[in-house]
């Protein structure tokens, strides 16, 4: 049998060591960033030094850049390796950010090294992977049309010489304020053949004349990491055309597929979090004759917890092994024997999506007022969470996609079976 859910040695050892460095490294330097204890937050060149430490201490450890090839200097993990780093890394807050890959860098670096020319990978994925930038953005969301439709995008490019010259609106743009670029996507074309077709990437430099920052989207967890973006007659040159005129959709889908599944896998990291608390709480809470741990209503809470974040994990690691799969074959190989992963990681981001806050709210119930208070990080994590059933695809999205599939797979087969993970049971 191929089926095999352990760890070779060398990566269980890999993921030791991570455990170890979230534990000894960066949880501690969180605590100090964010005044832990007695202490103030650290801010200016202090939080800078502080921050950048970290990322230097992950280099040295040989921890850095888990998703990138040897040659960019990553450690070349596929995706259900990377999918162990990830579940480690995201136990802390600044984890991903520290083993630089966490969105939206993650999801940039992997589509400028499939899509880049020489020239662009070396001067935006090389700094990328080096973590010498401020970071990146990928700018395709607007606030007039649907986000999980990008066939209704508005921002327009008409080409005017070598240059093309962008008019629009986004908003919701993950980390524009501190960004050194954007992946921006915007209609091109005006008659495509397909709707897929109309849209371009471009890679514009920030700050750019025309590029105009209006302001930070107040949201649940506060006001600071997504921005409204005006463009108002942009010029950038064609040199900057990330993939070819029309390709903006395809190079979308293919950055949030594995895009996709990373978030699932941080998303388990933080309901196993959740999970360690509410049992830790259940079992140094007493009340009404008993600790909490010893009554029905709270065991429940407790397996019902238990067993989605089995089906989460499950979910990821078979989805992580469909594109993996499918990154090792060739360009040659026939489109009947492709190997297709959208199906599952719908699957998998709708069900981690929803675990994760069903997760989070037993283990608030489970720790009372205390849970509602921001003594704990749950109160936190509860906010980011809600956030996790529209992004990247909303959840009435993925449910209209998965239903599609599973009616075409049985309409061509007479079987539902290749839409539920065609898999041998």
């Amino acid at each position: 049998m191929a089926i095999d859910f352990t760890l070779s040695p060398e990566l269980e050892a890999l993921r030791m060591r991570i455990r170890a460095f979230v534990d000894d490294v960066i949880k501690p330097g969180e605590r100090e960033l964010e005044g832990g204890g007695d202490g103030e937050p650290l801010a200016g060149r202090d939080r800078l030094r502080a921050l950048f430490g970290m990322r230097k201490q992950a280099k040295e450890a040989g921890i850095w850049l888990p998703h990138m090839p040897e040659e960019w200097g990553g450690m070349g993990l596929g995706h259900v390796e990377l999918a162990m780093v990830q579940a480690e890394a995201a136990k802390s807050y600044y984890g991903p950010w520290v083993f630089n890959c966490q969105a939206p860098d993650e999801g940039n670096m992997h589509t400028l090294l499939h899509w880049g020319t020489d020239a662009q990978k070396e001067k935006y994925l090389k700094p990328l992977c080096e973590g010498n930038t401020r970071g990146s953005c990928f700018a395709m969301t607007e606030p007039e049309v649907a986000g999980s439709d990008p066939t209704l995008i508005q921002t327009r490019a008409y080409q005017d010489g070598d240059e093309w010259v962008i008019n629009g609106h986004k908003w919701f743009i993950s980390g524009a304020r501190r960004a050194e670029f954007a992946i921006l996507v915007c209609r091109t074309e005006d008659n495509p053949d397909i709707p897929q077709a109309a849209n371009s990437a471009f890679i514009i430099d920030l700050p750019s004349e025309g590029w105009n920052d209006v302001r930070e989207v107040e949201t649940m967890h506060g006001g600071t990491g997504h921005s409204e973006i005006l463009i108002e007659d942009l010029r950038v040159h064609n040199d900057q055309m990330l993939g070819g005129r029309g390709q903006g959709h395809l190079l979308g889908q293919y950055r949030l597929g594995p895009a996709r599944l990373a978030h699932c896998m941080r998303w388990i990291a933080q309901a196993e979090t959740a999970l360690d608390m509410m049992v830790d709480r259940s079992l140094n809470r007493f009340s009404h004759g008993s600790l909490l741990a010893e009554k029905q209503g709270i065991q429940w809470m407790i397996a019902d917890s238990s067993m989605e974040l089995y089906q989460a994990k499950l979910m990821v690691l078979h989805a992580a092994s469909k594109i993996d799969a499918a990154h090792k074959q060739g360009d040659d190989t026939p489109a009947d024997e492709r190997v297709d992963f959208k199906g599952e990681v719908s699957m998998a981001k709708h069900f981690v999506a929803n675990m994760l806050g069903r997760v989070i709210d037993r283990a608030i119930q489970v720790h009372g007022a205390l849970g509602y208070s921001t003594d704990t990080p749950l109160a936190h994590m509860y906010q980011h969470a809600r956030w996790a059933r529209f992004a990247d695809g909303a959840d009435e999205v993925h449910q209209m996609r998965i239903a599609q599939r599973t009616i075409a797979a049985y309409t061509d087969h007479k079987s539902t079976r290749r839409a539920t993970g065609d898999l041998p049971i």
